[in-house]
C-alpha cells in the first residue's frame, strides 16, 4: 500500500479568506466603522459599495474608502475584501477604476455579488491584481445554473450564497430554517468541491439580535458543507466563529491523527483499532487549520 502525502505546505495568496469562517459586511460610507468591524473579531471583513451604500452617496462612499485604504497595515489589508455593484450597473466602471488601484495596495478580495456569468467574472479579474481574490455571491437562479463555470473562473477563491436575494429572485418565502433552500445550498458545496476550492460561504441571518436563529443558521451550514458565513453585525461575529471551529474532540482528534502520521513516517496506520489513510489524515489537516484562521484549507 501507498505512503501517504506529506502535510502540503502553508503558502498561497488569500489564504486568511481561504479559511475565513466570518465575513462581515460594514458599509464603504461609513469609515469610522472599519477599524471597529476589524477589530470585532471577524475572520475577514467585507466593506460594502453595494447594498449598504444609497445611489446618491456611491461617489463618496468610493472616496471614503480610497483615503481609509492607505491607514490599514499590511495584515489588515490581508482580511478585506470590497462587494462592488453589480456588472451593468451605473456604479460599476467607477468602482472597478477604484479596485485597480486597491488591489495594486495589496486589497485581498473582491465580493462579486449577483455573479451570474463568466464574462462578468473576467470583468472584475482584469480589473484587479492576479494577487486578489473573487468571491462570487450567487444570488440567482442564473447565477445557481452557472455554479460550475463560476466555480472553475481565474482567481475565484470560494464561492458565497445570497440567501435572502436567491429567495427574492424565485419569489419564496422560506421557513425560519431555510429547508427549501438545502438544494441550492448542496450545489454550491458540490460546485466547490469539483473545482478544489474551500468550502463555500453561507448567507446572512437578518436578526441581528437573534442569537439562537444564528447558532442554528451557522450550524445547519456546517453540516450542509459550508465553511464560513456572512454576517451582518459584530454581534453575529463570534457566534459564527464559535460554530465553524472544530470542537476541542475535534481538534484533540486531529492532532493524535498527525502525531501518529509523523511516527508512522508517512504509511498507512492504525489509531483507536481503525486504518488511517489519505482521506482521514487530509480531514485532521482541514481540522487543523480551521482551527488557525490564516492557514489554507487541505
Amino acid at each position: 500500500m501507498s505512503e501517504l502525502a506529506p502535510p502540503l505546505p502553508v503558502q498561497h495568496a488569500g489564504a486568511v479568506l481561504a479559511v475565513a469562517r466570518s465575513f462581515l459586511f460594514v458599509p464603504a460610507n461609513r469609515p469610522e466603522r472599519f477599524a471597529k468591524a476589524l477589530a470585532s473579531g471577524a475572520d475577514a471583513v467585507i466593506i460594502d459599495l453595494e447594498d449598504a451604500v444609497a445611489p446618491r452617496d456611491k461617489a463618496a462612499a468610493r472616496g471614503q474608502l480610497a483615503d481609509a485604504f492607505s491607514l490599514f497595515s499590511e495584515s489588515e489589508r490581508a482580511r478585506l475584501l470590497v462587494r462592488l455593484n453589480a456588472c451593468g450597473s451605473l456604479w460599476q466602471d467607477d468602482d472597478l477604476r477604484l479596485l485597480q488601484q486597491l488591489a495594486a495596495q495589496g486589497l485581498a478580495g473582491v465580493m462579486v455579488p449577483k455573479a451570474e456569468t463568466l464574462a462578468g467574472l473576467q470583468r472584475v479579474a482584469q480589473a484587479v491584481s492576479p494577487a486578489c481574490a473573487l468571491l462570487p455571491l450567487l444570488e440567482s437562479v442564473a447565477g445557481l445554473d452557472a455554479a460550475d463555470a463560476l466555480a472553475t473562473a481565474p482567481q475565484v477563491l470560494r464561492l458565497a450564497f445570497g440567501n435572502l436575494d436567491f429567495q427574492a429572485d424565485l419569489g419564496l418565502a422560506c421557513g425560519p430554517d431555510e429547508a427549501e433552500l438545502a438544494p441550492v445550498r448542496l450545489v454550491l458545496v458540490l460546485a466547490s468541491r469539483r473545482a478544489g476550492l474551500p468550502a463555500p460561504v453561507d448567507g446572512v441571518t437578518p436578526g441581528t439580535q437573534d442569537s439562537a436563529q444564528l447558532q442554528a443558521d451557522a450550524a445547519r451550514g456546517r453540516r450542509g458543507g459550508f465553511g464560513g458565513k456572512l454576517c451582518i453585525h459584530p454581534a453575529q461575529v463570534a457566534g459564527v466563529n464559535a460554530t465553524f471551529a472544530p470542537s476541542a474532540a475535534e481538534l484533540l482528534w486531529a492532532q493524535r491523527v498527525m502525531a501518529a502520521f509523523a511516527a508512522a513516517g508517512g504509511g498507512v496506520f492504525s489509531l483507536d483499532g481503525r486504518m488511517v489513510d489519505a482521506p482521514v489524515l487530509r480531514l485532521a489537516q482541514r481540522t487543523l487549520a480551521q482551527s488557525r484562521p490564516g492557514l489554507p484549507q487541505f
